[in-house]
């Protein structure tokens, strides 16, 4: 992933947990302009502080760079419902996905 698609991920997830970039670079324990510097293009984060920034969203480095996920904090708390399900509730519910991917 390029500089440029890391800032435009970073935004699309920051924004996604609808949280200031002030609101979040002080809470990875960084100065209130730090997230801000990122986005502009101004700074790129140490590793460190990259996984600061990932258990903040709540997801996994891997899934920051899942470009596909549009949501992969909210796609992790999805998965851990489902689990709970038996395998009749599974198969209603992919039947309903189903019908709403092909829609």
């Amino acid at each position: 992933m390029y500089e440029n698609e890391f800032r435009e991920r970073l935004i699309k997830l920051r924004l996604g947990k609808k949280v200031s970039a002030r609101e979040m670079s002080l809470s990875i324990g960084q100065n209130e302009s730090y997230i801000n510097t990122i986005e502009n293009g101004k700074s790129l984060p140490s590793m460190p502080v990259f996984f600061y920034i990932c258990e903040y969203l709540k997801i996994s480095p891997k899934e920051f760079f899942d470009t596909e996920s549009k949501a992969p904090s909210q796609l992790n708390s999805l998965v851990e419902d489902l689990k709970k399900l038996d395998s009749k509730q599974l198969e209603t519910l992919s039947a309903f996905v189903n019908t709403m991917i092909n829609k």
